[in-house]
């Protein structure tokens, strides 16, 4: 009997879908579940007939592969991973492969992978992003760890991801240990984004201009023939014009607060700890968190009764200053991104390919839009990029998109409709092209109350001074380090 080219490990919806995707692209897939009903059900409905190997065992399972040996693991992140790990490593032999395709934070596939390879093994953590339907007909993969591993795994990711309009697969080697699942992380962190962006816009039109479902979805419509056009623009289009039983808009009957699993904040805390202004992607967190504070917010609304003054002036133009701002705002989201992953890969020692990233978000994954072709080729301009915002096709769009911005984020500022994420996008951009902000005098602040010492702009970068402000404050300052 024919052995299986990969294993999997983990029959949830996602991991079935990779296997009927595997299995369509011509390879044989050998299937284990913890609960090993499923691995029945599944090979005698709907792998029926399927080049599928059911195994009611990892002993099994490792008989079934061809060597060396490539595990998929689609369990739940976090101690399910590390239990699996241990429970495959006596079964495995030295060069075989595991894979962790879950939404693990990458720590620990950092940690994972010296593990692993101390084991005589190789480990990737690939980030998987689609959705159910993307691990059914392609999803984009971002795979970091072992580089030995890639060329091992490389014919199968490739094939069963999706796949751009010239035939690029939405999959490449990211880096080592943790990088694929770092970049997941940011893609996730960047939808966060997008969708905060997207409501905000739904928000404007529907709280401040009064329009219906029905009018926004014809709007999203047209948006997703400029340059807005994407995945999640479409899907919005589509939700807009959803109706209940009733023939009222599904939408408008759904609570307002939003759940989320935690790779925002994952972003937002890796923003902090390597020093990274990523305000849009926090904002769009906390937005989440605000959300969830349904009943307080109920309480406070009757407390503070707020009325939204009623709108004046050119309800068309000001919607397409809506799309402009929606516009620039995304492309301050995605410019922090990759501010974010290039500090970070100089921290790890990662080596990543940023053009190469955008390839690999344009198809299959939540945020896939035409946008990204944008991205991908200001890196291959100049892959020392240092911010998007310094690309030239990029300072030519946002300098034009700046006054419809503005006058979105005042109209919402005026009318009390809140507008975090792109209000924050706006600030960040106008802090970025500042040639001198206030923390002169903030540093000073610190100098006064913590002799915490400050550079002089008629000194040279890295010589630190302190003054005794008060004339009491005595003369020794504080050692210099950045927290």
């Amino acid at each position: 009997m024919k052995k299986a080219d990969i294993g999997l490990i983990g029959l949830a919806v996602m991991g079935e879908n990779l296997v009927m995707n595997m299995e369509s692209k011509g390879f044989t897939v050998a299937v284990f579940n913890r609960t090993t009903s499923k691995v029945d059900d599944f090979v005698a409905g709907r792998a029926a007939g399927k080049n599928v190997i059911g195994c009611h065992s990892l002993e099994e399972l490792a008989e079934n592969l061809e060597k060396p040996r490539k595990v998929f693991l689609m369990v739940k992140a976090g101690d399910a991973v590390d239990g699996m790990i241990e429970k495959l490593l006596p079964v495995l032999e030295d060069g075989d492969v595991i894979i962790d395709g879950g939404n693990s934070h990458f720590p620990d596939t950092i940690r994972r992978t010296a593990y692993v390879e101390s084991r005589g093994k190789l480990y990737i953590g690939t980030g998987v992003s689609g959705g159910e339907e993307g691990a059914l007909l392609g999803p984009s993969m971002m795979p970091g760890g072992s580089p030995a591993a890639w060329p091992l795994v490389k014919p199968i990711f490739q094939a069963i991801s999706a796949h751009v309009e010239d035939g690029s697969p939405c999959c490449d080697w990211v880096g080592e240990n943790g990088a694929g699942h770092f970049v997941k992380m940011v893609h996730n962190g960047i939808e966060y984004g997008d969708m905060q962006l997207i409501c905000e816009a739904y928000q404007l039109m529907r709280d401040l201009l009064g329009l219906s479902d029905d009018e926004m979805h014809e709007i999203f419509r047209k948006w997703n023939e400029t340059e807005l056009n994407s995945y999640l623009i479409e899907i919005t289009r589509d939700i807009l014009a959803f109706k209940d039983r009733d023939g009222s808009p599904l939408v408008e009957k759904i609570l307002d607060t939003a759940g989320q699993k935690g790779t925002g904040k994952w972003t937002g805390i890796a923003a902090l700890d390597e020093g990274v202004p990523l305000t849009l992607i926090g904002e769009a967190v906390f937005a989440r968190c605000l959300s969830a504070m349904k009943e307080e917010r109920r309480e406070a609304a009757k407390t503070f009764d707020r009325k939204i003054p009623p709108f004046e002036g050119d309800k068309d133009a000001f919607i397409e200053s809506i799309r402009q701002a929606l516009y620039a705002s995304k492309i301050i989201s995605y410019a922090q991104g990759y501010v974010l992953m290039r500090t970070a890969a100089a921290h790890y020692g990662w080596n990543l390919n940023y053009g190469g990233i955008a390839l690999m978000w344009r198809g299959g994954c939540i945020i896939r839009s035409v946008f990204l072709g944008k991205i991908k080729e200001a890196y291959d301009r100049d892959p020392g990029l240092t911010n998007l915002l310094l690309d030239p096709y990029f300072k030519e769009t946002v300098e034009k998109l700046v006054p419809a911005w503005r006058t979105v984020a005042a109209a919402a500022i005026a009318h009390g409709v809140p507008a975090p994420a792109m209000t924050s996008a706006l600030s960040y951009f106008d802090g970025y092209t500042t040639e001198r902000l206030p923390a002169n005098l903030l540093q000073a602040q610190r100098d006064y109350f913590g002799a915490h010492t400050y550079e002089r702009l008629d000194a040279p970068r890295g010589e630190f001074f302190h003054t005794n402000w008060t004339g009491h404050g005595g003369n020794t300052a504080a050692s210099t380090y950045n927290a």
